[in-house]
């Protein structure tokens, strides 16, 4: 009698269907720009210095419609414009009023002190020997 079982032939498995694994690629996607349009607005209508505040609203809408088109890159020059414009406006509106406050005071300051040495010349001091007159 055979006990030996009868002999398995191993085939090779169907090759499988590979299904695509989902690939993730980093792309630099980086946000797009900003606009700046509020500060801008602020810029044009509080603190107008030079119009500054204005030229920086204009290039704040270009960067926006650009922006809109698709176009980022020139969306980003138009940003860096405006905001420049704005630092420029926003820094030309707060440091040109502090320096004419800060002239005005030491002005007055100095106006003060001119007048106090200048009393002492004006003043006729009245004595009660009067030589000159003899």
């Amino acid at each position: 009698m055979d006990t030996s079982y009868p002999r398995e032939e191993y085939l090779p498995a169907p090759p499988r269907k590979r299904e695509p694994s989902p690939t993730v690629l980093a792309v630099g996607v980086s946000p797009p720009p900003r606009d700046h349009l509020i500060w801008s607005i602020f810029n044009t209508i509080y603190m107008n210095f030079c119009c500054l505040g204005f030229v920086a609203l204009a290039f704040s809408v270009k960067a926006r419609d650009r922006k809109v088109a698709g176009d980022v890159e020139a969306a980003r020059r138009f940003s860096s414009k405006a905001r420049c414009y704005n630092a420029l406006a926003t820094a030309g509106s707060v440091v040109l009023p502090l320096l004419l406050a800060a002239l005005l005071v030491t002005g007055v300051i100095h106006l003060s002190k001119l007048a106090q040495d200048s009393v002492g010349f004006f003043t006729y001091q009245f004595s009660g020997s009067d030589e000159e007159d003899k």
